[in-house]
């Protein structure tokens, strides 16, 4: 059973959050593009992709891959001006974090690059506006390049990001393996950079194996936070979730989502176990439906302005199964949804385990708009393996996604689509609920096995020391 102590909520947010002591490894989802159906398309899972919508950034598959079998191929957009073209990947981090960066590259002979045509990987620092402050880049693919040997053809070359260029006019300044976040860093952007000249050149490289290495985080501020609410979920077995922190919403209508299960306040779905909370699904007929679970809420109870919410949760897995941990404004009933604003602390959807994610949903970015980011474990393990701890950080002008202390998505009014308003600075409460089917992760299937549980370790919110809204 656990222990409930100060001692324990400290270090669970003061320090892991020290200097250095976050090492990431290679922080990029889908650096091989093995996550990528087969074929040529340019469905490219955690990558944002630039160019041409009629597809020259593209996941191939076949026997040029570096490793495994799929690999990125991008060419020029021949739009009769210079022109840029690739994909890229941001993480979050903060002034101070140190990484190194490669990637692999190849062309053939049958397909070089030609003209004034040019490519490269590159690394960029920027602030919360999106403002390069630093940039690195890795030696460039041209002609040059080609015809002195310093690319080879038809083998894969690695390319290390160290050259120091200047963000204003892009000169090379120096050279190092370490690219250091400076002051002012919201996040960094490693991206896969073809561009394309004005007469129309042909060639076509291929990239494969990305790598952004973290060797350490920058220093963040520790013990700036205090509790304020918390659930640890110490009732005795077998007996419901505390009536004063926790209602229920039952039923199975779909809730807006074509949801198969029936959401009941059984123990048989919801209970307390080992000083954890269990949200069981369980397949099983019950009021028309052959699925039942549990959606649990402090709507009427607890809510929150700003400040940090976390969770300690070991998810469930299998294709058709979505557990979430999130919140809703508690206008809900007279402004309505979108309106209220809805903040996804972390969903998962059964047939991408190694993924989870969050979003804001608002009006004009709701539903399939909503607003977020996906993160993936370091090791690429799936995140049923295990118990993670997620988190948002909700500010009056700010809101940071975390898992395991590592902020993985940040979102600021200026970075909604234009004329679209910031809905979250009014109270918000809880909701954990382990879905099961819907129109985003699918039904079950033969391969899914039930019951699955989502455990809850304990949910926490805290605000800072120097003063929070509640």
């Amino acid at each position: 059973m656990k222990i409930f102590c100060a001692k324990i909520i400290q270090s669970s947010v003061g320090v892991a959050m020290l200097a250095g002591s976050v090492v990431a490894g290679n922080v990029l989802i889908n650096p091989g593009f093995e996550a990528d159906a087969p074929g040529q398309n340019q469905n490219l899972a955690g990558w944002t992709w630039y160019g041409q919508p009629w597809g020259n950034t593209l996941n191939e598959t076949g026997p040029d891959a570096r490793i495994g079998s799929n690999y990125f191929k991008v060419f020029q957009g021949f739009t009769g001006t210079i022109n840029y073209s690739g994909i890229y990947q941001d993480y979050f981090c903060t002034a101070g974090s140190v990484f190194n960066a490669d990637g692999w590259a190849k062309i053939l002979p049958s397909d070089l690059v030609n003209g004034a045509n040019a490519a490269w990987l590159e690394v960029s620092f920027r602030d919360t506006a999106a403002k390069t402050l630093a940039l690195y880049r890795s030696g460039g693919i041209n002609t040059n390049t080609l015809a002195t040997g310093g690319f080879a053809k038809d083998v894969w070359v690695r390319l290390a990001i160290t050259n120091q260029c200047d963000p204003e006019n892009y000169t090379v300044t120096g050279a190092t393996d370490k690219l250091v976040a400076p002051a002012g860093t919201e996040f960094v952007r490693y991206q896969v950079v073809f561009q394309g000249d004005a007469a129309g050149s042909t060639g076509a490289v291929f990239f494969d194996d990305l790598n952004l290495d973290q060797n350490s985080a920058g220093p963040v501020a520790a013990g700036d936070w205090q509790l304020v609410w918390s659930d640890e979920f110490q009732q005795p077995d077998g007996s419901a979730p505390a009536a004063a922190n926790w209602g229920f919403e039952t039923g199975g209508n779909g809730w807006g989502n074509d949801e198969l299960e029936f959401y009941t306040a059984r123990t048989n779905n919801v209970r307390i176990e080992g000083g954890q909370l269990v949200i069981e699904a369980r397949q099983e007929n019950f009021s028309g439906r052959n699925f039942t679970s549990a959606r649990l809420l402090t709507k009427g109870k607890h809510a929150w302005t700003y400040g940090r919410v976390e969770a300690r949760i070991k998810i469930p897995r299998g294709q058709g199964i979505w557990p979430a941990f999130w919140m809703l404004g508690t206008n809900l009933a007279t402004a309505g949804w979108p309106l209220c604003g809805e903040v996804d602390i972390m969903e998962n959807i059964g047939r991408e385990p190694g993924l989870i994610h969050g979003t804001v949903h608002g009006p004009g970015y709701s539903g399939a708009g909503g607003i977020g980011g996906p993160a993936a474990l370091p090791s690429g393990a799936a995140f049923a393996d295990d118990f993670h701890v997620y988190a948002v950080e909700c500010a009056a002008d700010r809101i940071r996604w975390l898992v395991d202390e590592r902020v993985y998505f940040s979102l600021t009014p200026d970075r909604l689509p234009p004329g679209k308003s910031w809905v979250f600075n009014q109270p918000k409460f809880i909701l954990l609920n382990l879905a099961v089917g819907g129109a985003w992760p699918g039904n079950p299937d033969s391969t899914t096995v039930f019951p699955q549980r989502m455990v809850v370790d304990y949910v926490r919110v805290l605000e800072k020391k120097t003063g929070g809204q509640r």
